[in-house]
């Protein structure tokens, strides 16, 4: 018969699995720091030597990181996303960009339906709150900060709708979207009407999710891309507008 003996599960087992876990649902993040040895073990209700001996094990599986005189952090699992050069070939054509849009547009109208479907209060909460805060970085007119919270409300409509390997990719996506490699964030904040309408379509997102209306927060969402789609167009044109216009008045300067 195909039966084995069952044997209690190392504490070390049991502490790797939790963590990871934690990483996988996206709780702890990529280079967040892990608290300390004592802590932490008196949190997990573990020794200190099972504790080492998971760490060791996460270590190894390239999910944790320690940095001398620091401490235990969660590894960067996110970098290896994309290769240097393919993130390089990403910023220097707008076929890329434009792309990366239309894959947004897809996925986080996807997230947007699930998460008016399966996000639990908590969930809503959360998207509430960053809302509130985009609009109060809006009254104090910062575009750094109204960019930040802007990925930061996308990204937690991507938690709240429980698929962590849309999670994931997402994460990943908005990287390399923070590190201006499709293009600056900010320049959408930098105008005042473009800046009113990005606030109204968030709310149009916000109060679909608070009314649990799946079909309303896809359209909210899609219609906020095809928006900074068309914004991100029409400031392209205008740069390409105003290089000539350099040119045509550098010419004539110089007869």
């Amino acid at each position: 018969m195909p039966f084995q003996k069952i044997e209690p599960e190392k504490l070390s087992h049991s502490v790797v699995r939790q963590i990871e876990r934690l990483i996988l649902q996206g709780i702890l993040r990529p280079g967040e720091r892990l608290p300390g040895e004592r802590e932490l073990s008196e949190r997990l209700g573990v020794s200190r030597p099972s504790l080492r001996e998971a760490v060791a094990a996460l270590q190894e599986a390239g999910l944790l990181t320690t940095r001398a005189g620091a401490g235990i952090f969660v590894a960067d699992v996110l970098g290896s996303a994309f290769s240097p050069a393919l993130i390089r070939l990403f910023g220097s054509h707008d076929e890329a960009v434009f792309d990366y849009l239309s894959f947004r547009r897809d996925l986080e109208g996807m997230a947007a339906e699930r998460a008016a479907r399966l996000a639990s209060d908590t969930d809503l909460k959360v998207v509430d709150a960053i809302f509130r805060r985009m609009e109060t970085a809006h009254s104090r007119r910062s575009p750094a900060e109204e960019a930040r919270l802007d990925a930061e409300f996308h990204l937690a409509i991507i938690e709240a709708s429980h698929n962590v390997i849309m999670l994931h990719m997402m994460r990943a996506m908005f990287d390399l979207l923070r590190e201006g490699v499709f293009y600056n964030r900010q320049i959408m904040f930098q105008q005042r009407t473009t800046r009113g309408a990005l606030l109204d379509q968030h709310r149009a997102i916000n109060d679909a999710l608070m009314a649990r209306d799946p079909a309303a927060a896809r359209t909210a969402i899609e219609a906020h891309l095809s928006f900074v789609e068309e914004a991100l167009v029409a400031h392209r044109k205008a740069e390409r507008s105003e290089a000539l216009a350099r040119l045509r008045f550098e010419h004539e300067k110089s007869r």
